[in-house]
């Protein structure tokens, strides 16, 4: 799993690309997490390149927006492909994230 991070305006941006499974949760959870813990905890995570994602990579989604949260900050979702998307509404999560197309119009909601 790639991760790679940039800051625009306090905004945390974090692309991941390849697939989300147990064997990267691990370390995917802890540079998220500490990502989070070092910015104002509003951080958008583009999903563009996520092939697969199984429940453990969910759990790694939810870590998240409960750590963005103490911080009174949020997560926004980017760009989900088709197969995540479907995991992510099957598993009624839409509710709790905003998703988007745009990365602009996430930045716009984070502000």
């Amino acid at each position: 799993m790639v991760l790679t991070h940039r800051n625009v305006d306090g905004i945390d941006i974090v692309a991941l690309a390849g697939r989300l499974v147990m064997a990267d949760v691990p370390q995917v959870r802890q540079r998220l997490l500490a990502v989070v813990e070092q910015g104002q905890g509003k951080l958008a995570l583009d999903l563009a390149e996520v092939s697969f994602m199984d429940s453990s990579g969910l759990s790694v989604l939810v870590s998240v927006f409960k750590a963005a949260r103490l911080k009174n900050g949020d997560v926004a979702l980017l760009r989900l492909n088709p197969t995540v998307r479907s995991l992510i509404e099957l598993t009624r999560l839409h509710q709790i994230f905003a998703i988007f197309d745009d990365e602009a119009a996430a930045l716009a909601r984070l502000r």
